[in-house]
């Protein structure tokens, strides 16, 4: 793994073939010295952005990128950290490139992510023959397929060369006791290689499973600096596995995050991972 620190130059949305995540933000939802949880993944002429929060297109601005140079997304859950930049995205698409970017997401979190999150600022933007817009009117929508023997549901789509895997995740509602009682949520698995949870309560499982099964080669976990709701706390993730824990980055933070670096070192965690920073692996 090579670690670049992106500055003010235009960030790259093709590269020779390398996988490359670069993290827009790596803040929790209320930050305030830090942008949110959201990353871009570049593999050769393809990129991804992994979820558009509220200051998505702020954080992407300090790298030159406008709206509508991004082509593929991919949302893990209807959080506004990671949801909120979705409106700009959609609406200067729409009204100033006119073009629509694809989504990858399946049928019941399309209805989820239009009906009760996208819709109120998007839909009666205009009429077309009398009727209000509708999800499809903004996005060209990219179906995943049910992947078999994964050791939960796990959704898989391949972008170009870039291969992905989308297991579902504990997250929200705090009393939920796995993925199965949990509001949509799902975590990304890229090139089967590397596991970026996305937003998700402490579940070992997710991470033992899938390790076992593809020998991951990093994680980027979610953390907090407290025990309790719907996040997994440091203290919780500090009980996973040295050999887990040597190959994880924390992501997903508070703003205190470098009162915690001692602590996080003394567990054997890799560390944290930066925003502005590109983690890039060698291609296949």
């Amino acid at each position: 793994m090579k670690i670049i620190r992106t500055h003010k130059r235009k960030l790259p949305l093709s590269n020779s073939g390398n996988l490359s995540l670069y993290f827009i933000g790596t803040g929790s939802a209320f930050v305030k010295s830090l942008f949110q949880n959201n990353v871009i993944v570049v593999k050769g002429n393809q990129h991804l952005v992994i979820d558009c929060g509220t200051r998505c297109m702020e954080g992407l601005n300090t790298v030159n990128i406008s709206a509508v140079e991004l082509k593929n997304f991919l949302i893990t859950h209807t959080h506004a950290d990671h949801i909120g930049g979705l409106e700009e995205v959609m609406l200067t698409n729409r009204y100033v490139a006119h073009q629509r970017p694809r989504m990858i997401l399946t049928e019941t979190f399309e209805k989820i992510l239009w009906n009760q999150s996208l819709r109120g600022g998007s839909a009666w933007s205009e009429c077309h023959q009398g009727e209000p817009l509708e999800f499809h009117d903004f996005w060209q929508v990219l179906r995943p397929t049910l992947a078999s023997g994964m050791p939960r549901e796990t959704w898989s789509y391949r972008l170009g060369e870039l291969d992905l895997l989308m297991p579902r995740t504990c997250h929200i509602p705090d009393s939920a006791q796995s993925w199965r009682d949990s509001f949509w949520s799902c975590a990304v698995i890229l090139d089967r290689r590397i596991l970026f949870t996305s937003d998700t309560r402490y579940d070992p499982e997710l991470i033992l499973a899938f390790d076992r099964l593809l020998n991951l080669e990093i994680i980027f976990h979610d953390c907090q600096f407290f025990t309790g709701g719907v996040h997994a706390s440091l203290a919780e993730i500090s009980q996973l596995p040295p050999k887990i824990k040597a190959k994880t980055l924390l992501m997903h933070y508070g703003d205190t995050w470098r009162d915690y670096q001692d602590a996080v070192k003394a567990a054997g965690f890799l560390g944290f991972a930066r925003q502005g920073h590109t983690y890039s692996f060698p291609g296949d």
